[in-house]
């Protein structure tokens, strides 16, 4: 004999009418086959429920015990047609993320923050990773979407990709540089010759590219002092007098002490982040997310 839900609506029932009549005309049914009922739920649990008198129902111990359980079962029971409805338009479900460090500082936040307010029921999972690492596990189906910057490996065939932003590249440079004492823009002609902090080449290779390209425009070569995978970690070698970088515009809301940011006059390519995703990929939480960028 198995555990009926109805045995447990039953049981519930009488707990809170202490009384079989009663309860039987709230279930609109007759009192034989209620008392049938409690007596079968008694004999699977293997303990009385209900202490039986001419005059009185009244709980036992086990019934005090069961009773809370029972309607906890029954609530998550009826939030099962709601969870599934949510769960088969997006509403619910599981969404893994990851993002390049610039994101953090650009749009990641406020589509965070909007997607959280549509969907609360959704479990964010949020991974920081370059985008080469992010690249492998879409197409290993480690994650759902990335936050990248392109351009990525499968991009052509398994991947989908949307942008969401470009922006100029700037400078990022040790505060007291004699080249920023005027306001405005600076010509990288003018900043004395040092150390570039700068992304590995393998893990964004048009960000290192375009930054490089900046130099050779202006007739620099620079000397490369340190590299560096997240932006924070570029910013903070600055700050420590480790050389200068040219970062995406919005780095600039990252502030730290030492570190000062200014606008080229050089020509400056634009700094591209967006979305990559599988194409193959059908979940409807996925396509809730994504369905969220089309309108914004």
């Amino acid at each position: 004999m198995k555990l009926e839900l109805r045995q447990l609506r039953h049981f519930v029932t009488v707990a809170e009418e202490l009384h079989f009549g009663r309860a039987a005309e709230r279930l609109h049914m007759t009192q034989p086959p209620l008392s049938q009922s409690i007596a079968g739920l008694e004999e699977l649990l293997g303990a009385p429920l209900f202490l039986r008198s001419r005059r009185q129902v009244a709980l036992t111990a086990a019934g005090n015990a069961l009773l809370p359980e029972a309607r906890r079962i029954l609530d998550d029971a009826g939030a099962l047609p709601d969870l599934v409805r949510r769960a088969a338009d997006g509403r619910a479900g599981r969404l893994t993320l990851s993002f390049v460090s610039t994101a953090d500082y650009s749009v990641l936040p406020a589509i965070l923050q909007r997607y959280r307010g549509a969907c609360p029921a959704v479990q964010l999972v949020l991974r920081e990773a370059t985008s080469d690492v992010q690249a492998a596990d879409l197409l290993q189906g480690r994650i759902d979407a990335g936050f990248v910057i392109p351009p990525l490996a499968g991009l052509d065939g398994a991947l989908a990709y949307r942008k969401l932003l470009e922006e100029p590249l700037i400078l990022c440079a040790p505060a007291g540089l004699p080249a920023l004492r005027r306001a405005g823009p600076v010509a990288l002609r003018d900043l004395p010759p040092l150390p570039l902090v700068i992304f590995p080449r393998a893990a964004a290779p048009a960000l290192h590219d375009a930054i490089l390209g900046c130099f050779r425009a202006a007739g620099i070569t620079p000397v490369i002092g340190q590299e560096a995978l997240q932006m924070q970690t570029i910013v903070s070698l600055v700050s420590g007098g480790m050389g200068l970088a040219l970062v995406p515009q919005s780095v600039s809301n990252l502030m730290r002490a030492g570190v000062e940011y200014r606008a080229l006059s050089d020509p400056t390519p634009l700094a591209e982040t967006g979305l990559a995703w599988r194409r193959d990929n059908a979940s409807p939480v996925l396509q809730g997310f994504l369905d969220l960028l089309t309108t914004d």
